[in-house]
């Protein structure tokens, strides 16, 4: 009788352990996340691949950029990345952006078909 006391008395604190560790999870601080469009310069399927790869640094969950329409849509968290940041790196590979232009020796090192000037 002794033993079936200690088991459930066992099971009761795990169980409101549990319990407490998934309210303190459910009342975690809420992640802002902010969409934004940036015009970028380029291309072709290879510009496409460079510019989001060059997008995806720290604190940004999403990029597309669309060849029509030279826009690409970035999902981010404001309080670890700012989008100058985010265009510095893009233009770092090779293409313009609404707020930087690429180095020219960079963007003369692009293959042809992603020459945009």
């Amino acid at each position: 009788m002794k033993t079936l006391k200690y088991f459930l008395a066992a099971v009761l604190a795990v169980t409101l352990s549990v319990t407490a560790s998934a309210q303190t999870n459910t009342n975690a601080k809420a992640v802002t996340v902010k969409t934004e469009q940036i015009k970028v310069s380029g291309n072709c399927e290879s510009c496409k691949a460079r510019i989001e790869k060059a997008a995806k640094v720290e604190g940004v969950t999403r990029t597309d950029w669309n060849m029509k329409t030279k826009m690409l849509t970035l999902v981010y968290n404001p309080s670890k990345v700012k989008t100058d940041d985010v265009q510095k790196k893009i233009a770092a590979v090779g293409h313009d952006t609404q707020k930087y232009k690429a180095n020219d020796k960079v963007y003369a090192s692009l293959p042809g078909c992603c020459k945009y000037r």
